[in-house]
C-alpha cells in the first residue's frame, strides 16, 4: 500500500475517489436524516390518530350501551314485589340490549340474580352481592361501568355496565346489568386486532395497570408486564405520543391516549423500526448505486491521471541527469504550464546555485584571513565536528599548530571532566538550531594546568544545507580568578549581614529585591524566594496614615529612624524603625539600601501606658475617664438606635466592714471576684467600669428599660450570694442599684450619672441590696 500510494496518479485517483464518496455519503446522510424527520413526523401523526379514534370509538360504544341500559331501569319502576315476581318476563323483552351485550341479568336488592339473558349462563340464583359493581350502584344510586372482573360463567374475563332500579318511591329494589366480555365482539375483540402497518398493534389498559387487549400478545386480564415509564405516567393521567424503547428493548412509537367514559386508556405502539423502513431502503438502493458509479470512475480516472503526469515523469528523469552532471543544458518537457513552470524554476534555482558556491569561496578566504588578527580564538568546524580552521589564538591555548589540529575533534581539546556535559550540551544546541554557549576547560597534549574558556559556536549554513560550525573562544582564567576573589569578599560581607539583628535589604530603582540578609527575610514573610522580586510587591509601609510607594522613597534623600508600619504579604504586621541610604544615587546601577529594625517593644510600652491611663489597675476594668468618654459616645449615637441605651450605677452596702474585718487583701479580692461577676453578667458591646473605691457603672446600648432592670436585678442577687471565707468567717456584701434610661434631652454625662446616682442613693435609704430605676426626663 505504501509503495502504490507513493505515486502522485494513484494519490490523485484516491482523493477524488474520496471526495467523491464523502460528499454522497454527505448527501446521502442528509437526504436520510430529513426522510426519516418526515417519516417520524408522519408515523407519530398516524400513530396518534388511531389511538384517539380507538379511544374514541370506545368511550361512544361505552356511552351508548349505558345510556340504553340507564334508560330501560327507568323503565322498570314498580314495587319491589313485582320486580321479584316479574323478572323473567321483563327480561324476555329486552331484545333491543341482547345485541348490545353478551349477557343481561337482573338483580334484586339483596345481590342475587333472579333473570337473565341467554338463560345458558346459568347465573339464576348466584349472589353478586360482594362484586364491586353491585356494591357501588347499590350505594351511589347511578348507572356505572365497572373495573375488570372474572366472571362466574366460565371465568371468562368481562366488564359489567350497571344500572340501579327504583320503585315509585324513589327506593332502590335492585339492579339491571350488563355483561361484555373482553374477550367477546361486543366491545374491545374488533379494536384489539388493529394493525398499525404490519407489526403495530393496540393494547387497551386500565389505570390500574391491567390489561384487557393486547393486539401482540392476545392477553386479557393480565396485570401490565413492560417496564416502559410512558405506560406508568399513563396509569397516572398522562396522554400523548413519544419515542421510546419497549420491553425487549426495540425502538418504538407510542401513543397514549385516556378514556372518559371509563379509567383506561389506549395505547398504539409502532417499532420504528418499520416506520422509517423507507427511508432504509432509499439509503441502501443509493449505496449500491454509489458502488457501481466507483467500479467505473476509478479505471478511467487512473487512465486519464497516467496521460497527465507523463511529462513529469521526463522532467524528474531530466533533474536527476542535471544533478549528477550527466547533463549540462537546462531542462525542459511540454506538458501543462504547470510542469513547465517546475522546469523554469529548476533551472532557475541551479543557476544561483552555482553563483552562491563562487560567492562562498571568496567570502571564506576572506573569513580567514580576517580572523588570523582576531584577538580571540575561532574554529571552523564541519558538520561532524572535525577542525577545518583556526587562528592563532587558539593555536596558543591549545599548544598546537593548524596542521596538528585539522580533522581533529573539538571535543578532543575538553578537559576529561567536562566533555561529556559538553556533548550532551552542543547536541542539544544543534537539534534546537540555537547557540551554543558554555563556559569549559581546554586542554592541549603539551599543556599543564587546563584553561578555562568561554566558548560561543553558531551554525554556519546557507539556504540549501548546513555547512559546519563557527566556535568562538575567549581565554578567561584571568577574569574567574577575578570574580573568586570578589565571591570571597562578598561572602564575607554577606556573614556579617546575616548575623545582624536589624534587616538590610538592597533594592535597585525599580525596587528588584537584590540582597537581603536572614533578618530582612522575616520582615518580607518570605523563605529564600523574595530576591529577584518587588519588595513593594511583597510589603506595604505605612507612615501616619500614608502608604510610602516606590517614588516616594527615591524622591527622598538619606532617611534616618522613620517610624512606620510594615505589612507583609503573610498578612503580619510590624512596628519598624527604618533608614534609608542611596548608593551611586543618579548614576548608573544605583541602589537604594533599608536597614529595618523591629521597633515593636517601644510601640508595646506605648500601648501599655495607654492602658493603664484607662483602665483601673485593680480590677482591670474601665476606669471614670474611660467610662465618661464611653457614655458621651453613647449619647452621640443615639439618634441612629432602635432601643434606649441605659445607665446603670451600683453602690456597694456593707463594703467597710470586709475591708475593716477581713483585711485590705480580702477586700481587694472581693473586688475583682465582683468585676468578673459584672463583666460575664453583661454583654461584649456594654461597658464596665469601676468609678470609685466600692462604687461601679455599666452601660447598655440599645438595650432598654426593661431588659437592664431584668439584668439589675440578676446582678443585685450575684452580688448578695457572693461570699468568701476567711479565717473561719464568711464575707459578703449586698448592692444597691440605681438604673435609668439615656433620653434624646440629655446633653452631657454628668446628667444621665445623676440620675442614676439618684437611684442607688434611693435604693439604699429603702433599705439597700435593691434596684431603683429612676425614668428619663419627658421632652
Amino acid at each position: 500500500m505504501r509503495r502504490w500510494l507513493s505515486s502522485l496518479v494513484n494519490r490523485a485517483v484516491l482523493l477524488v475517489v474520496i471526495v467523491v464518496v464523502l460528499t454522497a455519503l454527505l448527501i446521502a446522510l442528509a437526504g436520510a436524516l430529513l426522510s426519516r424527520l418526515e417519516l417520524e413526523q408522519q408515523a407519530v401523526t398516524q400513530v396518534e390518530t388511531i389511538a384517539q379514534l380507538v379511544a374514541g370509538e370506545l368511550d361512544d360504544k361505552l356511552s351508548q350501551r349505558l345510556n340504553a341500559l340507564s334508560h330501560v331501569a327507568e323503565s322498570l319502576t314498580m314495587s319491589e314485589a313485582a320486580f321479584e315476581m316479574r323478572a323473567k318476563i321483563l327480561m324476555r323483552r329486552q331484545t333491543a340490549l341482547q345485541h348490545l351485550f353478551d349477557g343481561l341479568y337482573l338483580i334484586d336488592a339483596k345481590g342475587k340474580v333472579i333473570a337473565e339473558n341467554p338463560e345458558a349462563l346459568n347465573m339464576i340464583g348466584t349472589d353478586v352481592s360482594n362484586r364491586s359493581y353491585f356494591r357501588l350502584s347499590s350505594e351511589q344510586l347511578t348507572p356505572l361501568t365497572s373495573e375488570p372482573y372474572r366472571s362466574h360463567y366460565q371465568d371468562r374475563a368481562a366488564v359489567m355496565v350497571a344500572a340501579p332500579v327504583f320503585d315509585h318511591r324513589k327506593r332502590f329494589i335492585g339492579m339491571l346489568g350488563g355483561a361484555i366480555a373482553l374477550a367477546g365482539e361486543h366491545l374491545i375483540e374488533e379494536f384489539s386486532d388493529i394493525r398499525i402497518g404490519k407489526t403495530g398493534y393496540l393494547a387497551i389498559v386500565t389505570r390500574d395497570g391491567m390489561v384487557l387487549a393486547n393486539g401482540r400478545t392476545g392477553e386479557v386480564m393480565q396485570s401490565i408486564s413492560d417496564p416502559n415509564p410512558l405506560l406508568k405516567d399513563a396509569m397516572d393521567g398522562f396522554e400523548g405520543t413519544a419515542r421510546t424503547r419497549s420491553s425487549e428493548d426495540e425502538n418504538i412509537i407510542l401513543s397514549v391516549q385516556q378514556m372518559s367514559e371509563v379509567p383506561w386508556f389506549v395505547a398504539a405502539v409502532w417499532p420504528a423500526s418499520e416506520a422509517y423502513a423507507p427511508a432504509t431502503r432509499i439509503k441502501d438502493a443509493f449505496l449500491w448505486i454509489l458502488l457501481v458509479v466507483m467500479l467505473l470512475f476509478v479505471p478511467v480516472a487512473m487512465w486519464r491521471f497516467r496521460r497527465l503526469m507523463a511529462p513529469l515523469v521526463e522532467l524528474g528523469q531530466q533533474v536527476r541527469e542535471r544533478h549528477l552532471g550527466v547533463r549540462n543544458t537546462p531542462v525542459g518537457v511540454t506538458g501543462s504550464s504547470e510542469i513547465s513552470q517546475v522546469a523554469d524554476i529548476f533551472n532557475m534555482v541551479m543557476d544561483e546555485r552555482d553563483d552562491v558556491l563562487s560567492s562562498l569561496a571568496e567570502r571564506e578566504a576572506f573569513f580567514r584571513s580576517l580572523t588570523r588578527g582576531a584577538p580571540i580564538g575561532i574554529v571552523q568546524a564541519d558538520v561532524l565536528g572535525r577542525i577545518e580552521f583556526v587562528n592563532p589564538v587558539f593555536e596558543n591555548i591549545i599548544g598546537l599548530k593548524q596542521a596538528e589540529l585539522s580533522n581533529t575533534h573539538l571535543f578532543d581539546w575538553v578537559s576529561d571532566d567536562d566533555r561529556e556535559m559538553v556533548i550532551q550540551d552542543w547536541r542539544q544546541a544543534l537539534d534546537k538550531q540555537e547557540i551554543f554557549r558554555g563556559r569549559y576547560q581546554l586542554q592541549g597534549p603539551n599543556a599543564g594546568t587546563p584553561v578555562w574558556c568561554q566558548v560561543m559556536a553558531a551554525i554556519l549554513e546557507t539556504p540549501e544545507k548546513v555547512m559546519g560550525t563557527v566556535t568562538v573562544v575567549r581565554d578567561i582564567t584571568h577574569e574567574l580568578e577575578v570574580e573568586e576573589a570578589l565571591r570571597d569578599e562578598q561572602l564575607r560581607a554577606e556573614s556579617i549581614l546575616g548575623v545582624m539583628q536589624d534587616g538590610v535589604l538592597m533594592v535597585d530603582t525599580c525596587g528588584v529585591i537584590r540582597y537581603a540578609n536572614q533578618a530582612a527575610a522575616h520582615f518580607l514573610g518570605a523563605d529564600g524566594e523574595y530576591v529577584g522580586k518587588n519588595v513593594f510587591e511583597l510589603v506595604g509601609i505605612d507612615h501616619e496614615n500614608q502608604a510610602l510607594s516606590h517614588e516616594w522613597f527615591l524622591d527622598r534623600d538619606d532617611l534616618d529612624s522613620l517610624y512606620v508600619t510594615l505589612r507583609n504579604i503573610s498578612g503580619d504586621l510590624f512596628d519598624v524603625n527604618l533608614s534609608m541610604i542611596h548608593i551611586r544615587q543618579g548614576r548608573q546601577n544605583e541602589r537604594l539600601v533599608f536597614v529595618l529594625r523591629d521597633d515593636a517593644e517601644r510601640r508595646r510600652k506605648e500601648e501599655r501606658l495607654s492602658w493603664e491611663a484607662s483602665h483601673d489597675s485593680l480590677t482591670q476594668l474601665l476606669n471614670r475617664r474611660a467610662f465618661t468618654a464611653s457614655l458621651t459616645k453613647c449619647l452621640s449615637d443615639m439618634p441612629a438606635q432602635d432601643a434606649r441605651s441605659v445607665l446603670m450605677l451600683i453602690d456597694l452596702d456593707h463594703f467597710k466592714p470586709v475591708n475593716d474585718e477581713g483585711g485590705h487583701l480580702l477586700g481587694d479580692d472581693l473586688l475583682r471576684r465582683l468585676s468578673e461577676l459584672f463583666k460575664d453578667s453583661v454583654r461584649q458591646t456594654d461597658t464596665v467600669a469601676r468609678l470609685g473605691g466600692d462604687e461601679f457603672g455599666i452601660i447598655l446600648p440599645a438595650c432598654g428599660v426593661d431588659r437592664a432592670n431584668t439584668l439589675a436585678e440578676y446582678i443585685r442577687a450575684g452580688v448578695e450570694a457572693l461570699e468568701i471565707e476567711h479565717e473561719g468567717r464568711m464575707f459578703g456584701v449586698t448592692a444597691s442599684i440605681g438604673v435609668t434610661e439615656l433620653h434624646p434631652t440629655d446633653r452631657e454625662p454628668e446628667d444621665v450619672v445623676a440620675r442614676a446616682d439618684e437611684g442607688a442613693y434611693a435604693a439604699k435609704s429603702q433599705g439597700r441590696n435593691r434596684v431603683v430605676v429612676i425614668p428619663a426626663p419627658e421632652q
